[in-house]
Formats: C-alpha cells, structure tokens, sequence
C-alpha cells in the first residue's frame, strides 16, 4: 500500500535522523528538523526555523531544488482531515499576498494530520 500511496502523491512522514543525514548541510547554526514527510520523489522538512521544500525534478532526479519558507510568511493554512471513503488528508498553506494556496499536500493514514498542525501553528500564530 506503501508505494500506492507514493503514486497517488500521499505523503508520510520520515525519521528525523533520515531526514538530517539527507538535509543537514541545509540547515544554519542552532536550525532543527521537527517533522517531516516524503512524497514518491519530493520531501518537506519543518524545521524550528522554516519550512524546506525539497523538489527533485527531471526524469533521473539529479537535479534538486530546494525551497524555504518561512514561517513568517504564512498568511494562513487550513487541515482537513481523512473520511470513510477519502483515505487522505490535506494541507494548504496560503503564503502573504496570494490568493489561492501556495503549497497543497496530501497524507496517508499513517501521518497524523493534526501533529502537522500543530507544527505549523506553533510556528505561524
């Protein structure tokens, strides 16, 4: 169901200790990594300082963008969580000045949608 989910663009979520050896030389002094999640072929890392979105683009994946936002720059973000017959959740996140959300993302069952949350809020209020 692993790699199902993976094609469907579901994301769960990743050891720290992964995450730190594949992202750590991104980080500045005094930069954790709280939580994150791994698409097919993207990652998203909250750190206790921004949001790092990692984008590997092209068909060998040797090519890699890597976005931040910061948190400050979340205007706003909305949850909505898994049904009986809609195995996923979302997140949204609007950044300052735009009107549609600039970053949407979908979870499996498996990532808690509401630690997400709390993440982003502990952040962004």
């Amino acid at each position: 169901m692993g790699i199902f989910n993976a094609f469907l663009g579901n994301a769960g979520v990743v050891a720290p200790g992964k995450l730190l050896d594949s992202y750590g030389r991104l980080l500045v002094p005094g930069e954790e990594i709280e939580i994150g999640f791994k698409l097919l072929r993207d990652t998203f890392v909250f750190t206790n300082k921004r949001l790092i979105l990692v984008d590997v683009q092209g068909i060998t994946g040797s090519k890699t963008e890597y976005k931040t936002v910061l948190y400050k720059a979340i205007s706003r973000f909305s949850i909505e969580s898994a049904g009986t017959f809609d195995l996923e959740a979302e997140l949204k996140i609007w950044i300052s000045g735009e009107l549609a959300p600039s970053i949407t993302k979908k979870f499996n069952r498996k990532v808690n949608i509401y630690e997400v949350q709390q993440v982003l809020a502990t952040h962004v209020l």
